[in-house]
């Protein structure tokens, strides 16, 4: 049995699909069983979330891997960032642990850091530390940013693409090297099916190094549309989100700590070598836009 959390996200949603489809046993631990779509009747649900670290015994119950995908960007009602990414994250190894669990992977970040300024990378660097510490078989995927065509970032840069100047915070020169949700899942599905099973870490990156400015035109391409870059700078969009976080709370459309993802770069040297080595070839961003 496959826990999965995290099962209604990004990389989440496309690995659901993945296991499904290969007849895997699947349990997923969710809020609202709803949001998993048509998966919801092809596996086992355990009613739960990171924040309610009670429910995770019921979830474990005869689970021999772990799939930890489930993270925040941003503080949530019951729950800080910090508290979502690391310490739920020790929390779940430790019941993990002690319910006879094998193997446990978990979904890091490329650049996460004690140092970093971000208290998102900051946070996955203490997991990965937890992770990396425990007595189980553990992988640790560190990707660079994971998208997809309707996932809720693409879809706010397609909306700021409807004005006239398309705003961008910063200076858009951070480098990434974007990788397809899809892709990301399949490398998760090659070590669950026995492949890499010499690494313990695995870097997740796409055949592209793209900046944040890159990233927007690859967006406009795709919508066949002719768009003026507006770098906004900094002090700006910090004081400008602040606001919007302090009025609507958690329907704000982009926060503070999410912008300044965007100036952090997300790169390897090591490119798509780690994960060609599970027999994934990562597909560049404008053959999936245009797909």
């Amino acid at each position: 049995m496959i826990l999965v959390t995290g099962a209604t996200g990004n990389v989440g949603s496309a690995l659901l699909r993945q296991l499904v489809a290969s007849g895997a046993r699947v349990r997923c631990l969710v809020r609202d069983p709803r949001r998993l779509g048509p998966e919801r009747v092809r596996v086992q649900i355990a009613l739960g979330d990171l924040a309610e670290p009670f429910s995770f015994r019921n979830a474990l119950r005869g689970v021999d891997t772990v799939v930890h995908l489930a993270a925040a960007i941003r503080d949530q009602p019951r729950a800080s960032l910090e508290e979502l990414n690391a310490v739920a994250t020790l929390r779940l190894l430790r019941a993990a642990e002690r319910a006879g669990v094998e193997r446990f992977l978990f979904f890091s970040a490329l650049g996460a850091s004690l140092t970093s300024r971000a208290p998102f990378f900051r946070a996955k660097a203490l997991a990965e530390r937890s992770v990396e510490s425990s007595p189980l078989q553990t992988v640790v995927f560190a990707p660079s940013i994971v998208y997809s065509p309707l996932d809720p970032w693409i879809r706010l840069l397609e909306r700021l693409s409807l004005l006239p100047a398309m705003p961008i915070s910063g200076s858009g020169r951070a480098l990434y090297q974007p990788i397809w949700a899809d892709d990301a899942a399949a490398c998760v599905t090659a070590v669950l099916e026995g492949r890499g099973n010499d690494r313990t870490k695995i870097e997740l990156a796409g055949p592209e190094t793209l900046s944040y400015d890159d990233i927007a035109r690859e967006i406009l391409r795709a919508l066949h549309r002719r768009r003026r870059l507006l770098h906004v700078p900094l002090p700006v969009v910090r004081a400008g989100l602040t606001a919007l976080a302090g009025a609507a709370r958690q329907t704000a459309f982009a926060t503070w700590e999410e912008a300044e993802l965007m100036e952090i770069p997300m790169t390897t040297p090591r490119g798509t070598a780690d994960a060609e080595a599970l027999g994934v070839n990562p597909r560049p961003m404008r053959a999936v836009l245009g797909a």
